[in-house]
């Protein structure tokens, strides 16, 4: 048997905060305890890992990741992807199908589950896809291995919009797991996207990018999403939503009692739309980076339970992918390494506190994908742990992010909060700037 101890520490958990020590044994917790470890524990030959009064926090749970695997696996891979995850402070990761070939049957599914076992240093589970056409596939999956059913409300990377009536009315009314949407109004961005051209050519500036993928877009297709799951009853999550206007759609009912969800982006709490002026591309993404004001309502509607959880759509592309304007360049940027200490960031100005980033990216995650034995640092559970040093200051730089793609939207940014340490299963998988390698995570486990 594997024992470990992590002493000296500041837990945070289930809303609490308190000097503790946790004991590690094989892949689960054995024991949780507050104030000093007993000496009997430091004295017994185990393996101890002294925290030095930093913070232990259960490892973050991201349900939404674009890994690039397979088909696109020159900008990024499981490997690479998890890797920045577990640097981070991420330990497990919910995928998106939008790859080549995108994960539409059960075969690319079981596909992608095969290589995640042979490479990912992080837990890892996988959407499958919604077409107009695959229904059938869709009642067949086994929803136990399987966080949801990704639906394409607007094109995205992959083209896998889903815009037949019949297919949308079926999926909401049949599929027996939760509906998460990528909400956008194809017909509003394509009638932008004609004025814009019409008026600068086709290099349109970056700045024009939330008026083509504006407010109006996102409302109304989150509007007709929730129309349909009320009308079906179905369990509707609206991933990376971004305006103000769309929580007028959403309530703050206690989680466990909603049918409909949202997460919000690390990037939609952190930037506005005038910081294209200076950082153009590099935080050009599908739904855009809107106004101030959204930003705000944003984290008044997460403070309130309005938004649910925090999650960071990590979609990396290569830098001469993002070349040009709002046109050409490509959406989307790498962000799991960086997501829980932006979080913090946060914390430590006051915007939200650190109990409250703990339950948005890990405790919430858990009970609103109903994950089996993790999210949380009780006794029984899986091991995924991470240390967080505050209080340390250090600047981002390119060459420190792990993902293949090579750059950060943060790069220049000074951060206070450090990821030191991340256990993943009890193996240590990431220490102070180093992976270890052999660490592999497990598949996530759904209550269904």
């Amino acid at each position: 048997m594997n024992k470990t101890l992590i002493h000296n520490a500041i837990i945070v958990n289930e809303g609490e905060r308190y000097k503790g020590f946790v004991v590690i044994e094989d892949d689960r917790i054995s024991k949780i305890g507050r104030g000093e470890a007993p000496a009997l524990l430091l004295n017994e030959g185990i393996e101890i890992h002294d925290a030095e009064g930093a913070y232990l926090l259960p490892g973050c749970i991201d349900d939404q990741v674009h890994f690039r695997d397979p088909g696109l696996t020159h900008k990024a891979d499981m490997a690479t992807e998890s890797r920045a995850a577990v640097a981070g402070g991420v330990t497990s990761f919910m995928d998106m199908p939008n790859t080549i070939p995108q994960t539409i049957t059960l075969e690319a599914l079981e596909d992608k589950h095969r290589r995640a076992e042979e490479v990912s240093v992080a837990n890892y589970s996988f959407y499958i896809g919604a077409t107009n056409d695959n229904i059938d596939t869709l009642l067949a999956c086994d929803y136990s291995k399987v966080p949801g059913v990704k639906l394409f409300l607007g094109a995205s990377t992959g083209n896998m919009l889903v815009d037949n009536n019949e297919a949308l009315n079926r999926i909401f009314a049949e599929v027996p797991t939760l509906i998460a949407i990528h909400s956008e109004d194809e017909d509003i961005i394509r009638r932008n996207k004609e004025e814009m051209i019409a008026r600068y050519g086709e290099d349109v500036p970056v700045e024009e990018h939330p008026n083509i993928r504006s407010v109006e877009a996102c409302y109304k297709s989150t509007e007709k999403a929730v129309e349909m799951a009320k009308k079906h009853n179905a369990r509707l999550h609206v991933l990376h939503i971004s305006t103000a206007k769309e929580m007028e759609l959403l309530s703050n009912l206690p989680l466990e009692d909603k049918k409909i969800t949202a997460e919000v982006c690390a990037h939609h709490l952190w930037w506005t739309a005038d910081d294209h002026a200076t950082l153009g591309t590099r935080i050009k993404w599908n739904p855009a980076i809107k106004s101030d004001a959204d930003r705000k309502a944003l984290r008044q509607a997460l403070n309130d339970g309005v938004i649910d959880i925090v999650a960071t759509d990590h979609a990396p592309h290569l830098l001469s992918e993002k070349e040009g304007g709002a046109i050409k360049a490509t959406s989307g940027a790498p962000l799991v390494q960086y997501s829980l200490p932006m979080m913090l960031e946060l914390a430590d100005q006051g915007i939200f506190s650190v109990e409250q980033v703990v339950d948005f990216m890990a405790h919430r995650v858990a009970k609103l994908f109903h994950i089996e034995e993790r999210g949380y640092i009780r006794e029984g559970y899986f091991a995924d742990l991470t240390i967080v040093k505050p209080s340390t200051p250090y600047t981002v730089k390119d060459e420190d992010v792990l993902s293949r793609c090579g750059w950060t939207p943060l790069v220049g940014t000074t951060l206070n909060n450090k990821v030191v340490a991340t256990y993943v299963n009890g193996v240590k998988a990431y220490d102070n700037g180093v992976i270890n390698d052999s660490c592999r995570g497990k598949a996530l486990k759904y209550t269904i």
